[in-house]
């Protein structure tokens, strides 16, 4: 019973269980990271779109293209967007840390609006539509940057990696919607331009209406104003969100620990956000601590590609046509669309029983299994299916290995960049820091994609797949040797994890759990009165 008190879940319910109801439900909070998630919505709608549109018969006869199943004849279409995608994301931490999260959202947004709309009226000039994929990237990149480190600022400590999940959620949930849209259009509309033109425009309107939505009810991060020296209005900022008064001692705490937090990285690098790009450049890779962020970051989001997942999801035509166990292309638009929903229900579980509830390390190493296994059955799969030989009832298998993969990587890798990598950076270089990720995130993106075509032919495509294997079981021992579980620690907390050398940052995350939680102090009654108010004389401004 001692072990399953200590648990990591366990520890989850009491954290919940003892914190104030308004913290947790706090519509302001809830709608506020709602509405950054929905950030997610681009890239997701572009991959669950791009790769069944080369399907569609009025696309193919607009744009030349033959086949939706060849990957050879697609990889143009479906990796220049993030060429933009890499350089747009690394470009927009000049604006971000500018114009404000909430600002930096609208543009963005804005931005890949033009490009769907410059590719709804390309009227089957190849040209414009890859100039409109070019566009659209340029709003994606910086989208996944801005999105779940926003998420990651305003969110309290108790629920953060639950509420960072939405960005995923999101982004699956548009995945989703994106291939059965286009399979309805190709079920239920006329072969000709309105075909792709439908899968184009659709989202335009939703985006719209976030828009909209963002001027009425999206806090700005207390983290950025405080940044920007604007005291005042990141008190009124963190009230909203956690739903306190002012002189709550979780309030007062918490923006004290902020502004602790920025005025000492000012008072030890200077002020990286007002002194100039040399001064962030020098303060990211020359802070040996920063440095070790930076090496973790591009290794989380690298091995995330190489484990095959988004792969998978951009060529899952092809790749199921490769396996014996496509069909016709209304059959293949199916499958594709179900494929995209069940990642999408994968990740809702992992936000709510996984990321926090088990941890992100668990999660991890959970994830990461069931997604090495499924790699070795494809492939294995596939070999003895090009020579012929294959066992009866194998084929379901292979289907059923394809859904099983995305459940593990819903779980496990999809979590390690998105979560972990969102939180790690400290106040005063994290847009920096999440800017210049998602740029390495994309372009890696870019190459992986660019080249899964050529792997599959180069590798008899069952050897691609044991690849994918093989980083899998590399990201294990990166986990294990690496990775810290940073569920239930503060952002101004997760310093003391990168002081030391990599290996103990598991140990120090584990000693910060024991020096800083409230909750087991709580229990052993040296915390008191803990809902008792604060003087507002002591939040001095």
């Amino acid at each position: 019973m001692g072990f399953l008190s200590d648990s990591t879940l366990a520890k989850y319910g009491r954290a919940i269980k003892h914190s104030p109801r308004e913290l947790i439900f706090n519509r302001r909070l809830l709608v506020s990271a709602a509405l950054y998630a929905m950030a997610g919505i681009p890239i997701c709608w572009d991959q669950g779109s791009s790769s069944v549109v080369p399907s569609l018969p009025g696309f193919q006869h607009a744009f030349n293209i033959t086949s939706g199943s060849n990957p050879g004849q697609i990889s143009n279409f479906v990796s220049f967007i993030y060429i933009t995608a890499g350089i747009g994301a690394f470009l927009s931490y000049f604006i971000n840390d500018r114009i404000g999260r909430r600002w930096s959202l609208r543009l963005y947004m804005g931005i890949w609006v033009v490009g769907q709309l410059i590719a709804t009226f390309s009227y089957g000039n190849l040209g414009a539509l890859y100039f409109a994929r070019l566009v659209s990237g340029a709003g994606i990149g910086p989208l996944t940057a801005v999105g779940p480190m926003s998420i990651v600022e305003i969110a309290p400590y108790e629920i953060r990696g639950v509420l960072t999940t939405w960005f995923s959620v999101i982004m699956l949930l548009s995945l989703t919607c994106a291939s059965f849209t286009t399979y309805a259009v190709f079920l239920h509309t006329t072969s000709g331009h309105i075909q792709y033109q439908i899968v184009f425009f659709v989202p335009c309107i939703i985006i719209a209406i976030i828009f909209v939505a963002s001027f009425f009810c999206m806090e700005e991060s207390p983290r950025w104003l405080m940044l920007k020296g604007r005291e005042e209005d990141a008190i009124k900022s963190l009230v909203a969100l956690r739903g306190l008064p002012i002189d709550h001692p979780r309030v007062a705490s918490e923006f004290q620990e902020i502004r602790a937090q920025i005025h000492e990285e000012h008072n030890k690098f200077g002020d990286a956000s007002g002194g100039g790009f040399k001064a962030v450049l020098r303060e990211t890779f020359l802070v040996k601590s920063n440095l070790r962020r930076v090496f973790q970051a591009c290794i989380s989001y690298a091995l995330a590609q190489l484990s095959g997942a988004n792969s998978v999801t951009t060529y899952l035509v092809s790749i199921l046509t490769l396996m014996g166990v496509g069909g016709s292309t209304e059959r293949n638009m199916f499958l594709t669309g179900m494929y995209s929903m069940s990642k999408f229900f994968y990740t809702l579980i992992a936000s709510f029983f996984f990321i926090d509830a088990l941890g992100r390390r668990k999660s991890l190493f959970v994830g990461i299994t069931v997604q090495m296994i499924s790699d070795l059955y494809i492939g294995v799969y596939v070999k003895y299916k090009q020579a012929g030989s294959i066992a009866t009832g194998s084929s379901e298998a292979a289907i059923a290995a394809i859904y099983i993969h995305g459940f593990g990587y819903a779980v496990g890798l999809l979590v390690l960049p998105y979560v972990f990598v969102a939180e790690l950076w400290p106040n005063n270089i994290r847009s920096f820091g999440a800017c210049l990720t998602q740029a390495w995130h994309w372009l890696f993106f870019f190459g992986i994609n660019k080249g899964t075509a050529s792997m599959l032919s180069s590798m008899d495509n069952w050897g691609a797949f044991i690849f994918f294997a093989g980083w899998c079981f590399i990201s294990l021992l990166y986990v294990w040797s690496s990775v810290p579980e940073t569920a239930g620690l503060s952002l101004e907390q997760l310093d003391a994890l990168f002081e030391g050398p990599f290996w103990q940052t598991n140990a120090q995350a584990k000693k910060q759990r024991q020096l800083a939680n409230v909750i087991d102090s709580a229990e052993t009654g040296s915390v008191e009165n803990i809902n008792e108010p604060v003087s507002k004389d002591s939040i001095k401004i």
